[in-house]
């Protein structure tokens, strides 16, 4: 017996609030969050008796997706499941955020969620879910119908066709603003906040006495690209790309005060990103619309193929930076 639940933001979350109400068509939330399945995916399976599956060890068709569970920090998958029609339920407390922030909607996406945001819907609204989800459907699969207004010049269409180039330019030119100011310019504040921590606490010299040693050789930086690539770790460390940015920020302080030599800021990069993509592989085959039995396959053989891609990226850096300082 299937029973609707209200999703609803929590603290410092957007959007929402969500109806979940399995059927027969839809009963699956797709878990695609590091780690395993979250208990908040359980939790919201056993609410409703839906079935909950782990995206990185199991394809799932997306009609069949009821919602999907994510932990992004505000890159890539904020917008991926939005896009394609899915409700998504986001962990972390992120906006619209990201380059598909277009489609980020509050009735297809809330964030911040916790258990305590999760609530058994009443009768009136389990029932208008009900009713509402199939017409929705219907009314998005009926394509739209053109005029059939009479015909136009030549003249006239060519001003159309100009006109749906200026619209194309402008369309594109408000997203760059949009992704510049929601995206890259918080990026830059992030950044000078963690140089102007660095500069003020005197951090940098305690991370010139740890980290130095590690990054500031070869074999060291070969370390940290396996442990990056460890198959059940960097699923965890890709969302946002935190600590790639953290940890690269740091690096770059370190090399610009001497304390690491510069000719190891190349290989030093490919050595942190070891992990990054890694929360989004099964993301990525399912817009390619990969097969169920694809998906079961690829996610695991991409994330053991970072173990030896990760540090052979870092012995080719290296071997690219020796002469250029």
């Amino acid at each position: 017996m299937y029973k609707a639940v209200v999703i609803r933001k929590g603290s410092g979350g957007w959007g929402g609030p969500l109806t979940l109400l399995p059927t027969e068509e839809k009963h699956i939330i797709l878990n695609v969050t590091g780690g395993g399945i979250h208990p908040l995916a359980r939790h919201i399976a056993d609410l409703t008796g839906a079935e909950v599956v782990d995206g990185f060890s199991t394809g799932v068709n997306d009609e069949a997706v009821l919602a999907v569970v994510i932990d992004c920090g505000g890159t890539a998958r904020c917008g991926v499941y939005p896009r394609k029609g899915i409700k998504t339920v986001n962990v972390v407390p992120v906006g619209q955020s990201g380059p598909l922030a277009n489609y980020i909607r509050e009735d297809l996406y809330v964030s911040g969620v916790t258990a305590e945001c999760i609530a058994a819907a009443d009768g009136e609204t389990a029932v208008q879910a009900e009713r509402e989800g199939p017409a929705a459907e219907t009314a998005a699969a009926v394509p739209e119908s053109e005029p059939n207004g009479p015909a136009v010049n030549g003249i006239t269409r060519i001003g159309i066709g100009i006109g749906k180039i200026v619209n194309k330019f402008y369309a594109a030119g408000r997203e760059s603003v949009d992704i510049t100011i929601k995206s890259i310019l918080p990026f830059m504040a992030f950044v000078s906040m963690i140089l102007g921590i660095i500069t003020a606490t005197g951090i940098g010299n305690v991370i010139a006495v740890t980290i130095s040693p590690v990054a500031g050789s070869l074999p060291g930086m070969l370390v940290i690209s396996l442990i990056c690539a460890i198959p059940f770790i960097s699923p965890i460390l890709g969302p946002g790309a935190v600590i790639a940015q953290v940890v690269g920020t740091l690096l770059g302080v370190e090399i610009g005060l001497g304390h690491i030599p510069p000719q190891y800021a190349l290989p030093a990069l490919f050595a942190i990103d070891s992990q990054v993509g890694a929360d989004f592989i099964p993301v990525g085959l399912s817009l390619g619309e990969a097969e169920p039995e694809t998906v079961e396959l690829g996610v695991p053989a991409v994330l053991y193929s970072r173990v030896v891609t990760g540090p052979l990226a870092v012995l080719l850096a290296y071997a690219a930076s020796i002469g250029l300082y």
